[in-house]
């Protein structure tokens, strides 16, 4: 059984940083796609950035420039980096993973597998 584990949450102003992290445990391959998502309250799903075997990443427009998705193979452990946050990018976040590793849209959050129970971000002005 695959677990993810988020952390690094938390309220920031506006123009801030956060650093969350997401341990994965259980099995997993170095090689499957990993993943961020979000969801504001009364707001769909949305795929934030991704990141495949290779570390090659994709990321939405709404972040392109300010975040930065990473890993750490040999600790498990998928990264986000959030600089300049804005109030819009407060949300729930969630890291996801897929058994695969190659997606035509890999920020599609349908074909992701698993899911980590999610990390709150707050940034107000």
């Amino acid at each position: 059984q695959v677990q993810l584990v988020e952390s690094g949450g938390g309220s920031v102003l506006s123009g801030g940083s956060l650093m969350l992290s997401c341990v994965v445990s259980g099995y997993t391959e170095s090689g499957y796609y990993m993943a961020w998502f979000r969801q504001a309250p009364g707001k769909e799903r949305e795929g934030v950035a991704a990141i495949d075997g290779g570390g090659v990443p994709t990321y939405a427009d709404s972040v392109k420039g300010r975040f930065t998705i990473s890993k750490d193979n040999a600790k498990h452990t998928l990264y986000l980096q959030m600089n300049s946050l804005e109030p819009g990018d407060t949300a729930v976040y969630y890291c996801a993973e897929a058994m695969d590793t190659w997606l035509a849209l890999p920020l599609d959050g349908d074909t992701y597998m698993y899911w980590g129970q999610g990390t709150q971000v707050t940034v107000s002005s």
